[in-house]
C-alpha cells in the first residue's frame, strides 16, 4: 500500500498519482551500463590465451570483471530506489508528497491553503514529459518538486480538486 493511501483523513480519496520521472534513473542507468560493459569484457575475454611474463592475469581479471558487475548492478538499483521511493498523491483535500527511504521527507498541502502552481518544462522536459512543480501555500516557503513525471497533469489535478471538480478518468 503507498504512502498516500495509508494516511488518508476521513472522507479523502485519492485523485490523482505519480512518481518521479524515469530521466532520474540516467545518471545511474549510464554508470551501470557502462561498469557493465567493462566488466562482461574483463569476464569474457580469454585472458589464458594471451602470453605474459611469467604470473597469468586472467584470474584477477576476473575476479575485477565480477567486481564491475556487482558494482554495476548496485549503481542501477540506488537508482530505482530513488524514482521509487518518491511518491506524490493530490486527494480531494491534500497534496502529499513523499520522498525518502531510510530518512522520510513528508509534505502535506491542504488545497484551502494553496496560494499557487507553478509548473517549470525545459525543452527536453516537455518532449519527455518531465517538470519541476513548485506549489506556494498561504504564508509560506514555495516547495518545489523536481523531474516529476507528467507535471502539467498534477498541477491540472490540483486545479480540478481546489475547484471541486470530480476525478477526470
Amino acid at each position: 500500500m503507498r504512502y498516500a493511501e495509508k494516511h488518508l483523513i476521513a472522507g479523502e480519496t485519492v485523485q490523482y498519482e505519480t512518481r518521479l520521472h524515469w530521466i532520474v534513473m540516467l545518471g545511474h542507468t549510464v554508470i551501470a551500463a557502462v561498469l557493465a560493459l567493462v566488466g562482461a569484457t574483463l569476464l569474457l575475454t580469454p585472458w589464458n590465451s594471451i602470453k605474459g611474463g611469467g604470473a597469468s592475469i586472467a584470474g584477477p581479471l576476473r575476479w575485477a570483471g565480477a567486481a564491475c558487475l556487482v558494482v554495476a548492478a548496485i549503481f542501477f538499483g540506488i537508482g530505482l530506489m530513488r524514482r521509487n521511493a518518491t511518491e506524490m498523491a493530490v486527494t480531494n483535500k491534500r497534496v502529499i508528497v513523499k520522498s525518502g527511504l531510510a530518512s522520510r521527507r513528508t509534505i502535506e498541502l491542504l488545497l484551502a491553503r494553496i496560494e499557487s502552481i507553478a509548473v517549470e518544462e525545459p525543452a527536453m522536459g516537455r518532449i519527455l514529459g518531465y517538470g519541476t512543480v513548485i506549489v506556494r501555500g498561504t504564508g509560506g516557503t514555495p516547495e518545489v518538486f523536481p523531474q516529476i513525471a507528467h507535471p502539467l497533469a498534477f498541477r491540472e489535478q490540483v486545479q480540478r480538486q481546489i475547484a471541486g471538480e470530480p476525478k477526470s478518468s
